[in-house]
């Protein structure tokens, strides 16, 4: 396939909320580092319990954890091809005519100050299963040379979201919060705020059985507890300059044990994990962007009316709106950041930003898969 002119890309983004798929049919103008984008189609595949509980287990030390992770790689890529399939399908497109797919794969170890990280989904059989070539493990590279590897979509932010005169600020809220600043004038910069819906969707889950707090209704409904706001608060990672980067090895119901008393009303947890939430986010944008004037919001936290109020409130010298206001779905914006960082690995362009990971110098990211 010539690489020029439009070409489609598909991206695949399954986060740290463990959720499920997110797979974006999208049309890049190839060759060039600069955007348009449109996006074509998109599908979402949740996870069946099973395999998000599984995943969950292999986030820490358990039995026969090799062998368990190359099963669920195997698992995924084909729940990542039956997903390809099917956004395909409905838009009507071979995959012939896809120049490749961007696989961010799902993360189950992110330890950089150890020099790795660790996706799970076999690019080799999702470009077996799919017949398109496939880019996938985009952290190492950027981990090898020195950086956290994470978070990567900021480079796609600044070529598709900045703005000449407006010092915006992008806020993608997903299991983990992480922030794009975007200065005009200035370097792009940006990092892993804290804990974004992770941790409330895992106490909800817990005590009410839902996969995730609506609008974040339940939260509304308890009263913060400002003395375990403030044990919460005094994470060190909270207060660490960036670069930094984070996830599940952190956050996770074990820490918030640590945490509690144990006497606490669940509901009253919930309304103090989300003010921990809110709180993370808006103390990054206050010492980190100065100056910030519009804070776009995107990933499954921006619909969390509750969560957006307390931002709101947090800001206010900030208009905060979702990136669909930019015509950017913000569900969307990961799965198509994934897609164009596909295109600019099969270019050969550079797509990490020291500013952002703390890398030595730029790199080409991800392995290429041929079809």
């Amino acid at each position: 396939m010539a690489l020029n002119g439009p070409a489609l890309y598909v991206g695949i983004m399954s986060g740290t909320s463990l959720d499920g798929i997110d797979t974006a049919l999208v049309e890049l103008a190839d060759g060039q580092f600069r955007l348009p984008v449109r996006l074509l189609a998109t599908h979402y595949q949740a996870y069946a319990h099973p395999l998000k509980g599984a995943l969950l287990a292999l986030h820490h030390p358990t039995s026969n954890e090799l062998h368990q992770a190359q099963l669920i790689s195997n698992e995924l890529a084909q729940l990542y091809a039956a997903a390809t399939a099917i956004l395909l399908q409905a838009a009507g497109i071979d995959p012939s005519q896809v120049r490749a797919i961007g696989c961010h794969g799902q993360t189950i170890r992110h330890r950089p100050e150890h020099g790795y990280t660790l996706q799970l989904g076999s690019a080799a059989l999702l470009a077996e299963l799919s017949g398109i070539t496939v880019v996938s493990d985009f952290r190492s590279r950027d981990i090898a040379a020195g950086g956290q590897g994470a978070p990567l979509v900021p480079a796609f932010h600044d070529q598709a979201l900045r703005h000449p005169d407006i010092h915006r600020v992008i806020v993608n809220i997903g299991g983990i919060s992480n922030l794009t600043d975007l200065p005009p004038g200035r370097l792009t910069t940006g990092f892993d705020c804290g804990p974004g819906n992770l941790l409330m969707d895992a106490w909800i889950a817990q005590h009410c059985g839902e996969a995730y707090d609506k609008d974040g209704a339940w939260a509304a409904s308890g009263q913060m507890i400002p003395a375990l706001l403030q044990v919460m608060l005094n994470e060190p990672f909270l207060h660490a300059a960036p670069p930094k980067s984070s996830g599940r090895d952190l956050f996770n119901l074990a820490w918030l044990n640590s945490k509690l008393r144990g006497d606490e009303s669940p509901a009253d947890v919930q309304a103090t994990l989300l003010a921990l939430t809110s709180h993370a986010i808006a103390d990054a944008i206050r010492g980190f962007c100065a100056g910030a004037q519009e804070v776009y919001l995107c990933g499954g936290g921006a619909h969390n009316h509750a969560l957006v109020q307390h931002l709101s409130a947090s800001l206010p010298d900030c208009l905060i709106q979702a990136t669909d206001t930019l015509g950017m779905n913000a569900d969307w914006v990961e799965a198509i950041a994934f897609a164009w960082l596909a295109q600019q690995a099969m270019h050969g362009h550079c797509a990490n930003l020291p500013a952002v990971t703390g890398a030595r110098h730029s790199c080409i990211l991800g392995a290429i898969y041929q079809a």
